[in-house]
């Protein structure tokens, strides 16, 4: 199975020692992202709606950087700075993502490091259609016996 990183110029830049996303197989996983402008880095939004808008923009264009798209994803994890935004921001999300909508958790989390930051979201995706499908590198595992 092949994997390598997945680096998006649209999406948000990692804020610390973490990768945007990674490719395993057919399977995306997308760190953690706010709502953080990809150009220059500042948070976006006031408000629940304007933050989970851009978290999910930075979402799509690493999805998008290896071929996927927000209907390739099966698990969403949110963290919201209050709990009481859940109505709220659950309506932006209904909006953005399609049914059958992904298995989701939300919990209420402190996001105190990026001061303002009210939502962040990570996901998995699983999608055949990849980029770099034809420069990743072809691994093989045999087991128990030996290739000729």
């Amino acid at each position: 199975m092949a994997k390598y990183v997945i680096q998006a110029k649209r999406g948000a830049p990692p804020a610390g020692a973490y990768s945007q996303g990674w490719r395993a197989g057919d399977f995306l996983f997308v760190s953690g992202t706010g709502p953080i402008d990809p150009v220059n880095g500042g948070l976006v939004g006031d408000t629940i709606e304007q933050q989970t808008e851009q978290t999910i923009d930075n979402l799509s264009a690493i999805l998008e950087a290896d071929g996927a798209s927000l209907r390739d994803v099966v698990k969403v994890n949110v963290h919201l700075s209050d709990t009481g935004l859940f109505a709220r921001y659950n309506t932006v999300y209904a909006r953005r993502f399609s049914p059958p909508y992904p298995a989701r958790t939300t919990v209420g989390s402190d996001l105190g490091h990026t001061p303002g930051m009210l939502i962040e979201i990570d996901c998995i995706a699983c999608s055949v259609k990849s980029k770099r499908s034809k420069l990743a590198p072809k691994l093989t595992k045999t087991v128990g016996r030996r290739r000729k």
